[in-house]
C-alpha cells in the first residue's frame, strides 16, 4: 500500500458525521467500559476487539468493503487498521454510535465493531480504539433492507417478512434495550423512519408492487396514508421534521401532518435514491425517464424543494449511478459523475456551480452488485473510491483539493464511516439500501 498525504493540516478532523443507520442487537455484543469515575483507572479488554488504548482525541474511522472481506482505514492518514474476512457480497451501514457498523449478511445484520469510540466524563470525553472486529451479535432478518436513523431513533425494515423494529439508537450495544416493533400487511422492499414525536412513515406494497405510505401513531393506529407512489423506494429526510419518498412519477412529501404528491415532469419520471440534509429544505435525488431500459445512465439529477413542493431538474455534463449522490455540510448537493468528477450543485438556485477532477472517466456495470465508484461524505470531505485503480481519494469539498489519496489492497465496493465520538442525533442522509429495484 501507498499513502499520499498531500494537505495534513486538513486532515485534521475530529468530527465525521454518522451518516447512517444502527441496528438493533440480539444476542452477545462486544463492550466498552462505561465507568470513568476515574480517569486513571485503565479501560478493560473489550469483548470482541481486544485491549483498548486511549487517544488524545476521536479517531474517525472508514470502511469499506470488498469480494470477501471489509477493510478498516484510518480516515485522517488512509492508512489500513485491519483487514476482516466476510464471505459473500457484503452490504455495510455506519451506526450511529459513532462506533459501530452493520453488515448485511444472509438471515441477518451482523455488527462489526470499529474499534473507535468516546466516554464522557463530566464536562469532557476520554477516546478510545481498538482492533475492529466481527461481533457475534446480530439482529435477524429473512431480507435485510432499508435502516433510517433520525432524531436518535433507528429504524430497521426486513424487506423478506414487512417487520419494522425501532429503538433509540445510542443503545445500539445494549442488550436490554425497549423496542418498537410493527408489521406491514405484506412483505415487500420498503421502508420506515420514526419521527421525533414518535410518528412512524412506513411503504406500502406487496412482492409485486409497491404503492405508497402509510403513517401511524405512536401506537401504530394509522393517522393518514396515501396510494399515489407507484414503485416506492428509499426515503431522505430534508429539514425541518420532512421526509421525502421516491416514487416512479415523482415523491411524496410529509410535512406537518400533511402528505404532499409533487409529479415529475414525465409520465415516468423515477426517483428512487436521494440524499437529504437537515440544514437544506431541498432534498438531492436521482431521475430516470426510460422504465424500458435494462440499465439507463441518467444525466439529470432532481432537486425537491419541500417548502414548495416542486420539482426541478439539473443537468450534469455526465452520468452517474446510485452510489454518487451525497450532501455536503453545508447543504451543498454532490453527485460523482462518470466523468471522473465531484459536482458541486447550489440546492438553492438550482445550478451546478463548480465540477472538481478526481478519478478517470468510467461506466457504470449493468450488475448493481459490481463495483463502481462511490462517494461517501463526512467533515466537509468527500470520500471517493475508484475501483479500477484500487484508490480511495479525500477531498476537501470547499477547497476541491485532494488532501489525501491511497492505494488500496483489494478492490473496494461499498464504503461508509464511523466518528469515534458519543452517539449523536443526525438525520438520515442517503436513502438507504439504494439500487435498481
Amino acid at each position: 500500500m501507498s499513502v499520499s498525504m498531500k494537505r495534513p493540516t486538513l486532515g485534521q478532523r475530529y468530527a465525521v458525521l454518522g451518516l447512517a443507520l444502527p441496528l438493533v442487537l440480539l444476542g452477545g455484543c462486544s463492550s466498552v467500559n462505561s465507568d470513568t469515575s476515574a480517569a486513571t483507572e485503565p479501560t478493560p479488554d473489550r469483548e470482541s476487539g481486544g485491549e483498548a488504548s486511549e487517544a488524545a482525541a476521536t479517531t474517525p474511522r472508514l470502511l469499506l468493503t470488498f469480494d470477501g472481506g471489509i477493510e478498516v482505514l484510518d480516515a485522517t492518514t488512509l492508512e489500513t487498521i485491519s483487514t476482516l474476512e466476510l464471505d459473500g457480497f457484503n452490504r455495510i451501514n455506519s451506526a450511529g454510535d459513532g462506533q459501530h457498523v452493520l453488515v448485511s449478511t444472509a438471515g441477518a445484520f451482523q455488527v462489526l465493531d470499529a474499534g473507535t469510540w468516546a466516554e464522557p466524563h463530566g464536562d469532557h470525553s476520554h477516546y478510545y480504539t481498538a482492533d475492529p472486529a466481527l461481533t457475534n451479535a446480530a439482529f435477524g432478518a429473512e431480507k435485510p433492507g432499508h435502516v433510517v436513523v433520525h432524531a436518535g431513533r433507528t429504524a430497521l425494515f426486513d424487506d423478506g417478512t414487512g417487520n419494522v423494529v425501532v429503538y433509540d439508537s445510542g443503545t445500539v450495544a445494549d442488550g436490554d434495550r425497549e423496542v418498537r416493533e410493527y408489521t406491514t400487511p405484506s412483505a415487500h422492499h420498503g421502508v420506515a423512519v420514526e419521527l421525533a414525536d414518535g410518528r412512524l412513515v412506513v411503504s406500502e406494497g406487496t412482492e409485486e408492487a409497491r404503492t405508497g405510505i402509510r403513517v401511524l401513531d405512536a401506537n401504530n393506529a394509522e393517522i393518514a396514508r396515501s396510494d399515489e407512489c407507484p414503485g416506492v423506494h428509499g426515503e431522505a429526510m430534508a429539514a425541518d421534521e420532512t421526509v421525502v419518498i421516491g416514487c416512479e412519477d415523482g415523491v411524496l412529501i410529509y410535512q406537518e401532518a400533511t402528505i404532499t404528491k409533487v409529479t415529475s415532469p414525465d409520465p415516468y419520471g423515477r426517483i428512487g435514491n436521494q440524499a437529504g440534509s437537515e440544514a437544506s429544505p431541498v432534498n438531492l435525488g436521482d431521475y430516470k425517464t426510460d422504465p424500458d431500459a435494462e440499465l439507463e445512465r441518467p444525466t439529470r439529477v432532481s432537486l425537491i424543494d419541500t417548502r414548495t413542493a416542486q420539482l426541478s431538474l439539473v443537468d450534469l455534463p455526465s452520468s452517474y449511478s446510485f452510489r454518487s449522490l451525497g450532501r455536503g455540510a453545508g447543504g451543498e448537493a454532490l453527485v460523482l459523475g462518470t466523468d471522473g468528477q465531484l459536482h458541486v450543485i447550489d440546492p438553492e438556485a438550482k445550478t451546478l456551480v463548480r465540477s472538481i477532477p478526481v478519478i478517470e472517466a468510467w461506466e457504470e456495470p449493468l450488475e448493481w452488485q459490481a463495483p463502481r465508484p462511490a462517494l461517501f461524505v463526512a467533515d466537509g470531505t468527500a470520500y471517493i473510491t475508484d475501483p479500477s485503480a484500487k484508490t480511495l481519494y479525500a477531498v476537501d469539498i470547499e477547497t476541491g483539493e485532494i488532501w489525501n489519496s491511497v492505494e488500496l489492497a483489494e478492490t473496494p465496493n461499498e464504503i461508509t464511516g464511523v466518528s469515534g465520538a458519543a452517539a449523536a442525533v443526525s438525520d438520515d442522509e442517503h436513502g438507504e439500501g439504494e439500487h435498481t429495484d
